[in-house]
């Protein structure tokens, strides 16, 4: 019998606070499970990024790919915040100097459709008994966005169908890299019974103690490095797995270290230094945050996104902008503080009949989203907030709606600024329902307000330097 051991992690979104005893616990245990004779192996599964650190957005995420060279990775795979944070010519550089290979099997190129020179669609790696294993990664093909961002995305079962078709006589076990969600983990495990081991992600799951499910043994170690996995397979002399357990580590059992406070201290100024020598704009008063009214802010974050946009209008929620902006020169990372989310800007075209009725459906809810605990889908505050609007006019009694001080024309086609953010959320169906979208994804949204703000409050030849 052999014994292989498999180490993961997955979904830190740059919460390094947990990284210095995810570090040491990888290297004891992998220093531990050899000694005993267990083939080991180590493994991400993406979304190990995340840009609201601020040494992620300063460096592009090469200090996240600097700090995973320290464990000696056999393969990861990416997730949403990789593959969608940036823009291909970006993403095309973030594994430069990586000492680990990507493995990844449902992205190509969106123009000649082939395998991102990043990447490799699969690995092999054998132990010393001769097991072959097969190490296979998928990310959550998001079909809307993925194109937008320079890649054609694939769906699971076509790229895994085809995948172990052509890898069929290759391996005597399979692991399957999943940013796919604990659903589609599920599903996986019912439908193809040669995936040995499913290692989830994306959906933040945790399993303690595994889940077996048909032939397949499902893992999954939870978010933001809370926990380690672990995983044991006994292979016998035919190469065929006789069992198979998981488990978890929490990290915060771990011991500490003197030193780690001062380390996880140092990725955040370093981050902070870098952001604060690139000077955006000079503001002549301070631009003041209110979660549940129309603040300054605001209001010129709905000109930012309507002047990007072309548009004559513009809907924004005030939750989106977390702190103050002070009066003076202002640089990225104050911008990167009060907006810290991954959100686009989008075009919404509708009839004038829609319109009329998305707005009663931000009017309906305006109420409730005011101190709603928005997560997820691009944002990265804590409050949705109140519902602002530029050139658009709500009113209470007679639920008329103004399109710069015109009624509505129930058949005149209207296009809209807002944000991607409000189609992905359930709130406001029309969008999704009726809306011609256009999003606009070349920029992030602190990215926009940067630009307008250094149009409309330019810096002077000093303060540039």
């Amino acid at each position: 019998m052999e014994q292989i051991t498999i180490l993961h992690t997955n979904d830190l979104h740059s919460h390094f606070e947990n990284w210095p005893r995810i570090r040491r616990y990888l290297a004891a245990a992998k220093a531990s499970a050899q000694a005993a004779g267990h083939t080991v192996y180590t493994f991400d599964l993406g979304d190990n990024l995340d840009r609201v650190h601020p040494v992620t957005e300063a460096t592009n995420g090469q200090k996240n790919v600097e700090m995973m060279n320290q464990i000696g990775y056999d393969a990861v795979t990416i997730g949403n915040n990789e593959g969608l944070s940036y823009m291909r010519p970006q993403l095309d550089h973030l594994y430069d100097y990586a000492n680990f290979p990507v493995v990844l099997g449902n992205l190509l190129t969106k123009d000649t459709h082939e395998q991102p020179k990043w990447a490799v669609d699969h690995r092999v790696l054998t132990t010393p008994a001769g097991t072959r294993v097969l190490v296979l990664g998928l990310t959550a093909p998001y079909q809307l966005t993925y194109p937008l961002a320079g890649w054609l995305p694939i769906e699971v079962d076509d790229a895994l169908t085809r995948l172990l078709t052509i890898y069929a006589d290759d391996f005597d076990v399979c692991v399957l890299l999943s940013h796919l969600g604990v659903d589609v983990d599920r599903q996986i495990a019912k439908r193809y019974p040669r995936v040995n081991v499913i290692i989830g992600s994306h959906t933040h799951h945790l399993f303690v103690n595994g889940e077996q499910d048909h032939h397949s043994l499902l893992a999954a170690a939870g978010k933001f490095g809370r926990y380690v996995g672990k995983i044991e397979l006994t292979v016998d002399g035919k190469h065929e797995v006789k069992a198979a357990t998981a488990s978890v580590v929490e990290t915060a059992t771990l011991p500490e270290d003197p030193a780690d406070a001062a380390e996880i201290q140092g990725l955040h100024d370093l981050g902070t230094d870098i952001l604060s020598e690139q000077r955006v704009a000079d503001l002549p008063v301070t631009m003041e945050a209110d979660l549940t009214g129309q603040p300054r802010l605001v209001r010129e974050g709905l000109h930012a996104i309507a002047e990007y946009a072309g548009t004559q209008t513009a809907i924004l929620n005030a939750g989106l902008f977390l702190e103050d902006l002070p009066r003076g020169v202002v640089n990225q990372n104050q911008l990167h503080q009060i907006l810290p989310h991954n959100m686009h800007v989008m075009t919404v075209t509708l009839s004038g009949y829609d319109l009329w009725r998305l707005i009663q459906e931000f009017e309906m809810a305006r109420l409730f989203l005011r101190h709603f605990h928005q997560k997820g889908m691009g944002f990265r505050g804590k409050i949705f907030g109140e519902i602002n609007y530029l050139g658009i006019a709500y009113d209470q009694q007679t639920h008329q709606v103004t399109w710069r001080g015109e009624p509505l024309s129930p058949n005149r086609q209207y296009k809209i600024a807002v944000l991607d953010h409000y189609l992905f959320i359930p709130f406001f169906p029309t969008i999704s329902i009726v809306g011609k979208n256009h999003i606009l994804y070349q920029d992030l949204l602190r990215e926009v307000f940067a630009k307008y703000l250094s149009t409309h409050y330019p810096l002077d030849k000093d303060e540039r330097g």
